[in-house]
């Protein structure tokens, strides 16, 4: 397929739009729009794949093939009809119909999926002259959103979401979303000479994510996408980005982090994804009460700045509100000033402030899952 530019759309968790824009600009990408849940920017099939490999905070990329403004059904099928499924869409490939429709006079998604199915099946039947398609082939998911009768229709690159770095089958309770702790840790400004702690790791994936940014280890390079398996997308280029990214890999760093957790279990479970994420050399963990944590502990010869990142339980899953809030003020005696340590906490609870005993420096409104939170973050 000839280079051609396309309009590319990155969900994103709320809250993190800014993060995954900066990443985006940042990595060279254009036209880098910043909305609301999500991210677009415009480049080829090599910019698609290579957002694939290295976006850390972005939720899937997905290419933009239409908008157009849809009140009726017919106006649904013509626009879709008039769409170039057969640039991406193979004879043989599956391409199943998914979306969401909010306060537009198309408000049936089973319908909509239907008129959208029955619509692209038109076009590829007048491109290939089959009268009919057995979908045998790679999965082409075709996405589809209708905000106020305004219809965008879109095509998954991704396959399971951007979050699903593969180095944590498994999780402990409540686990934060790879793709938020990364967020979280560009929020924090974590570099190559960093220290950074987390007194409750849980199955460790602010240290993982916090390690792989330090290394600018793509979070992409140890799993398959969607677009790989397309007749449209040559694999010597993915292979080539592949490879790009493994030789911008830095080996050579001062970084180190340190997980701590009262549960042995989880402690387990965080070194063993850390050796599966390759930076299981960068981090120790260890088990220990947050009670008996001393900032002042660490060896700083090495490092320009030590910080504190943790996603501490918030009395939803694990233990109650109470139990939550005598944690917080726990934090705020150990974690006090000092000259060149940075705080960060998260936190869905309005009083954490108060119970953790002084005011944030900055603080910044983020979602984990559909509960919105804080990031509270403290530079010294």
């Amino acid at each position: 397929m000839k280079k051609q530019e396309l309009l590319m759309q990155v969900p994103t968790l709320f809250g993190l739009e800014g993060v995954a824009a900066d990443e985006l600009k940042y990595a060279g990408f254009q036209d880098v729009q910043a909305g609301n849940g999500s991210v677009t920017f415009t480049g080829d099939l090599r910019d698609m794949a290579r957002a694939n490999l290295k976006l850390r905070s972005g939720e899937r990329v997905l290419i933009v093939m239409a908008q157009f403004p849809a009140e009726s059904f017919d106006d649904l099928f013509e626009g879709t009809k008039d769409t170039p499924w057969e640039n991406f869409i193979g004879s043989m490939d599956r391409f199943p119909v998914k979306g969401w429709s909010l306060n537009s006079t198309l408000h049936s998604v089973p319908d909509c999926q239907k008129i959208i199915k029955k619509a692209v099946v038109e076009r590829l039947k007048e491109c290939y002259g089959n009268p009919w398609f057995e979908e045998t082939g790679p999965l082409v998911q075709i996405q589809f959103s209708i905000m106020k009768n305004q219809v965008t229709l879109m095509l998954d690159t991704t396959g399971a979401g951007l979050y699903k770095r593969g180095y944590r089958p498994q999780a402990m309770q409540a686990p934060i979303r790879e793709t938020l702790a990364a967020g979280i840790v560009n929020l924090s400004r974590v570099h190559t000479d960093t220290f950074v702690y987390d007194p409750m790791c849980g199955s460790g994936t602010l240290l993982i994510e916090a390690a792989m940014k330090a290394m600018n280890m793509a979070p992409g390079l140890k799993r398959k996408f969607s677009f790989e398996a397309w007749g449209t997308v040559s694999p010597k280029m993915t292979e080539e980005l592949r490879e790009e990214a493994k030789n911008a890999v830095k080996k050579d760093i001062s970084f180190e982090g340190v997980g701590a957790d009262i549960d042995p279990e989880a402690i387990a479970l965080a070194k063993h994804n850390a050796d599966r994420a390759g930076v299981g050399h960068l981090i120790r963990f260890k088990e220990q009460d947050v009670k008996k944590l001393r900032v002042d502990q660490f060896d700083m010869t090495d490092h320009k700045k030590t910080m504190v990142i943790t996603n501490p339980p918030y009395g939803e899953r694990l233990l109650d509100v109470q139990q939550a809030r005598e944690l917080y003020k726990t934090l705020g005696i150990v974690c006090r000033p000092m000259k060149d340590h940075c705080y960060s906490f998260i936190s869905p609870d309005e009083s954490f402030e108060e119970y953790f005993g002084r005011k944030a420096d900055r603080k910044r409104k983020l979602y984990n899952g559909m509960l919105k939170c804080q990031l509270y973050m403290y530079y010294k």
